[in-house]
């Protein structure tokens, strides 16, 4: 193979796309592959008919406001996306209640208190508490993306200890209190969590779902603590942004790589990552075509990466054994309506989580293969299009394939919604379906985990993707990683493909 690139991205999602870059604004020779058709990953924006343009995977998205500013993207939502935006402009969270009342709990914390006094007088006064202590808590978060974490239990550098000293230093400046609380969160369940700020039952039940969302995981889970707050941080407050234009997202930082001088490929399948004798040499694509490159950045998940592109013979044993047990538990599913515009849905991030127990029970049906007949959803609407995000559909089902409850999951879902929007069923005109096995095979998310990975407290921080490898390198020379596996992702925030450039 010839030399032709300083570094090769695999994966044109939007962490492939903002290490490319970076990179290519840097002035190297940078080269994206991506084998669909059109560059996005799971961040992307499609049509499945004429009328009907979905977000297929992720609702929106919120790429950090540094990466933005650095790269100086064009975003036309952008606005929305900015931690500055006025509260009027973000979206509110709408919970739907058992006996068909919504709790509507807007950005404004004012008018949040205003709609939770119905249900408590005390939780409506705590209601400012809370908003600005998880603030606080998703910048600590937020913080901790953006740092390196040391290869514990390996070698601890210099440079590594002082980006901890950082990091140690914004949770100090929290304030006792507020760092004590903390640091107790992440651990905690969901559902001690919002014990501790709110005593009805409908307001802990809304914001828990939220620490659910996109994870195998119930309210009463060790560490939904962490992922509620981080959810927080990735959306900026409990409601999605951007719902309908993931795409703009991804497309902007296509038009980045391209502007700074970068290459992107599309129907670009590889099939292998050239490995001598522990060192990277470039990728040999499907069709057979060779390329080379100084150094190669995967941004697919980590057990793609190493057990098919890599190769477990090309490893060494001890580390194929640490990726074959990261936890990969897919259990969404994807509805997609296109309708005549009555669905009668508002618009905001809407949810179907009357209670705690509730929730849980979804989550039971989980762990047994089942898909849950009373299921957790969140639906957005762009137009006369409504997304239902269903929970919990298992990738693996018992007794079953997802090919005979395709079908089950779609009607599962308009059900528990016409049951509180009359209309929903006589508006719609065509719908779309996506199961997490199609998760996996079209948009290349294995066990169709959302996240590259599950977002547990065993994997997280020094631990993500595996403990030892934390730092986006990998035993390969000139191999790095760069997608939601790695520590900083999970989620839309592009953290994991800005931060393995600090790497090279």
């Amino acid at each position: 193979m010839e030399n032709l690139y300083d570094y090769i991205i695999i994966g044109a999602g939007h962490n492939g796309l903002v290490a490319a870059a970076y990179l290519a604004k840097q002035g190297k020779k940078v080269l994206v592959l991506e084998r669909r058709p059109s560059v996005g990953g799971s961040l992307v924006t499609e049509s499945f008919g004429e009328g009907f343009q979905v977000d297929s995977v992720w609702t929106g998205g919120r790429l950090r406001p540094d990466i933005i500013k650095d790269l100086k993207l064009s975003l036309p939502s952008s606005a929305s996306t900015s931690p500055t935006a006025p509260l009027s402009a973000k979206p509110a969270f709408i919970s739907l209640l058992s006996d068909s009342e919504h709790l509507v709990i807007d950005a404004d914390p004012a008018k949040a208190a205003e709609a939770i006094k119905r249900f408590s007088e005390k939780d409506a006064g705590r209601w400012g508490e809370f908003v600005r202590f998880m603030d606080k808590a998703a910048n600590i978060l937020d913080i901790a993306y953006s740092t390196i974490m040391p290869r514990l239990p390996k070698d601890f550098s210099l440079s590594e200890g002082f980006w901890l000293m950082e990091l140690g230093l914004e949770l100090r400046l929290m304030g006792r209190k507020d760092m004590l609380n903390f640091i107790r969160a992440l651990p905690m369940t969901a559902q001690e969590f919002m014990e501790e700020y709110f005593e009805s039952e409908q307001v802990r039940a809304a914001i828990a779902s939220v620490a659910i969302h996109g994870s195998t995981l119930g309210p009463m889970s060790a560490g939904t603590g962490y992922t509620l707050i981080h959810h927080w941080l990735n959306r900026g407050g409990l409601a999605h942004v951007n719902v309908g234009k993931a795409g703009e997202i991804t497309q902007a930082l296509a038009d980045a790589v391209k502007a700074y001088g970068g290459e992107i490929r599309v129907d670009a399948e590889v099939a292998r990552i050239q490995v001598d004798t522990y060192t990277c040499k470039g990728v040999v694509l499907a069709n057979g075509e060779e390329l080379s490159a100084d150094t190669v950045i995967s941004a697919v998940d980590p057990k793609r990466t190493f057990l098919s592109l890599v190769g477990p013979l090309n490893l060494p044993p001890e580390f194929v054994w640490k990726t074959q047990s990261i936890k990969m538990r897919g259990s969404v599913a994807k509805v997609h309506l296109l309708t005549d515009g009555n669905h009668g849905i508002p618009e905001g991030t809407v949810v179907l989580a009357p209670s705690i127990n509730y929730l849980e029970k979804a989550y039971d049906a989980a762990k047994y293969g089942q898909i849950s007949e009373q299921p957790y959803l969140e639906v957005t609407t762009s137009g006369n299009v409504v997304s239902i995000h269903f929970q919990f559909a298992p990738y693996a089902l018992k007794h079953r394939t997802w090919d005979m409850e395709r079908g089950t999951v779609e009607k599962l879902a308009i059900d528990s919604l016409a049951q509180h929007f009359v209309n929903l069923k006589s508006s719609i005109v065509n719908s779309k379906t996506i199961t997490p096995q199609d998760l996996e095979a079209t948009y290349g998310l294995t066990e169709g985990d959302l996240n590259h990975g599950q977002l547990m407290l065993d994997q997280f921080l020094f631990m993500r993707p595996i403990p030892g490898w934390s730092n986006h390198k990998t035993p390969i020379d000139n191999l790095y990683l760069c997608g939601s596996g790695v520590h900083g992702g999970g989620g839309v925030s592009g953290a994991a493909g800005r931060n393995v450039v600090k790497t090279l």
